[in-house]
């Protein structure tokens, strides 16, 4: 039997997992399983991807693509060293490391999976995210949403009748989503949410809170270099995770940069009631949105049987308490929240291996899909009145139909405008595209029939008819993502291929590479080398220090601080003496 796995691709961490045995596994690799987002390219030219990547993002942020699914459905390219790419590519290399975790698990080839992806992602996201998966290699069989994989894997182990409100909040985006499960039958009542707020967005505001304290000490003279930004985002990260479980974090970090000559080192405490103070105005909108969802689902609150916590930032006290004190129950995360959806994309995977043939998933689209045409609004005429086909919460898959009429005798042509969202006025939706439409002539009032698909994994197909002479729609469309074509998919394939390191996702660390060494004079280089040699087997304190050491020792070269340099150098020297010995 070939081998489907499951594979949840998150703006921070990903994971892949499998069934064995009637068991749903996250695989692990001399690690918990959790695979850092996080591409980047070594001193070889060569990709590394996950905690290799992870680790280089200090001392080479220009080398280093990190939370690269917020871009994910843009044509938006990112740097990578000398190299450009588009956020397909990089999250391409992400399902790469992960597909060749599985492989080496399984003991066989795998050419298929199951990919999650947030639930309130539109169309073309998710295009760009079944394309990702064709450039790494693999066929797309399913797309589900995240909470939906976090339902499956909460009703794996629980097969009781209940509805279950999933709160879904990860690096990068944010859903809620409202799940009945009756008799085995997963079904998805209503969905909702943001795909801009996320804990990448809580790390953000705990920078400026350092960056403004910075400020203060140097009086202004406070440059924020990409090396400045990246110790800050990664000590922040860190001081939010210790916020989960303790009222106060010590932020402490040496030698960031120079300013006036001098060293300027880090040394605050941030308590959790400021942090939350920072951080409430985003989590009172995540309530927002699942007051929507259970209006959209026609509940009160009352009727929750269970709140299911999903994704790293979950663990944030805050947001259990915000639950709690809603629904007058105690949420539930006995399943890692970093890896629920995983495992429910695993045990989807097993289903469609055929391993499971008793529960069925029953998923919505969160969004309404539909097309413009003369009308009215609110009394008003318009040509762009927004016509709804497919409504949002409707289960999938879904095929709506309407009709249309030309306006015009011998009307030569009809743009038939594709948009995604809720407003009246169809230029406030998200237009998915345009297909141009030619018609045979006659005259006005000609009827054409208009039909969306919508799959199983929320993918959208037109169709357009023309009825009197059985024309169908023959177009081109604009303003969206388009699909790749043969030839472009393998020369993707290859291009990707080319820079592809087969020790992609080792977890070993490799901060210091050929590129920056490039940036020293040869007498440092041999200095810089043992650094390199000892950094895989150090601690995180020790691994920091010698990391600022190599930063501060490179930008006073760059400074030619001769002086501070050869201070430098010999901190280095005794500091690699003592943890060699």
């Amino acid at each position: 039997m070939e081998p489907i796995i499951g594979i949840d691709l998150g703006t921070t961490n990903s994971e892949v997992a499998f069934v064995t045995d009637g068991q749903v596994t996250v695989i692990c690799e001399s690690d918990n399983g959790i695979v850092p987002s996080c591409v980047g390219l070594n001193g070889d030219g060569a990709v590394i991807v996950g905690t290799e990547a992870r680790n280089q993002a200090v001392a080479a942020p220009e080398r280093t693509v990190m939370s690269i699914k917020r871009k994910m459905g843009t044509n938006e390219q990112v740097a990578l060293g000398d190299h450009r790419f588009t956020p397909r590519e990089i999250s391409a290399f992400i399902l790469k490391a992960l597909r060749e975790r599985a492989q080496r698990h399984i003991g066989k080839p795998v050419n298929k999976a199951v990919i999650t992806v947030p639930a309130y992602f539109t169309d073309t996201q998710r295009q760009a995210t079944r394309e990702a998966g064709e450039i790494a290699g693999l066929e797309v069989v399913r797309i589900i949403n995240e909470p939906t994989a976090a339902a499956l894997a909460y009703e794996s182990n629980n097969p009781e009748n209940r509805r279950i409100l999933v709160y879904d909040l990860g690096g990068g985006t944010f859903d809620v989503s409202i799940v009945r499960i009756e008799e085995a039958v997963v079904e998805v009542l209503s969905s909702t949410g943001d795909n801009r707020l996320g804990g990448d967005d809580f790390d953000r505001r705990i920078v400026g809170h350092l960056l403004e304290h910075l400020k203060k000490e140097t009086k202004g003279t406070l440059k924020e270099t990409p090396q400045l930004l990246a110790r800050l985002k990664m000590a922040a990260e860190k001081a939010k995770i210790t916020l989960s479980t303790a009222p106060f974090a010590m932020v402490e970090e040496d030698h960031l940069c120079r300013s006036d000559d001098r060293d300027v080192h880090l040394g605050m405490e941030l308590d959790r009631e400021t942090f939350e103070a920072m951080i409430e105005p985003d989590l009172r909108r995540t309530m927002e949105a699942v007051n929507r969802a259970l209006k959209d689902a026609q509940m009160l609150p009352s009727a929750i049987d269970d709140i299911i916590l999903v994704g790293g930032s979950t663990r944030i006290p805050m947001i259990e308490r915000m639950l709690e004190e809603k629904f007058n129950k105690q949420p539930r995360s006995h399943i890692d929240p970093d890896l629920c959806v995983a495992m429910g994309a695993g045990i989807q995977a097993a289903r469609e291996m055929g391993l499971e043939g008793s529960g069925v998933l029953v998923d919505i689209t969160p969004y309404t899909f539909g097309t413009s045409a003369i009308g009215e609004i609110d009394g008003v005429p318009t040509a762009t009145m927004f016509v709804p086909l497919i409504r949002r919460n409707t289960k999938l898959p879904a095929t709506r139909s309407e009709l249309f009429y030309t306006v015009q005798d011998h009307q030569k042509a009809v743009d038939v405008r594709v948009y995604q969202g809720e407003h009246p006025e169809a230029e406030d939706n998200v237009r998915l595209g345009n297909y141009i439409f030619e018609l045979t002539p006659a005259p006005a009032g000609s009827e054409i029939i208009l039909q969306f698909d919508l799959d199983l994994n929320g993918i959208l197909k037109i169709r357009a008819l023309e009825k009197k002479s059985g024309k169908t729609i023959d177009a081109t469309i604009e303003n969206a993502i388009s699909r790749f074509s043969d030839d472009q998919l393998t020369e993707t394939r290859h291009r990707i291929a080319e820079l592809w390191s087969p020790a992609a996702d080792s977890t070993l660390d490799d901060d210091l590479t050929e590129a920056s060494m490039e940036e020293i004079p040869e007498t440092y280089a041999a200095l810089f080398h043992r650094a390199e040699t000892l950094l895989a087997d150090l601690d995180e304190d020790n691994r920091n220090e010698i990391v600022d050491l190599m930063e501060d020792i490179r930008e006073a070269l760059r400074e030619n601080r001769t002086a501070d340099a050869e201070a430098l150098r010999s901190e280095l020297d005794d500091a690699l003496f003592y943890l060699e010995g």
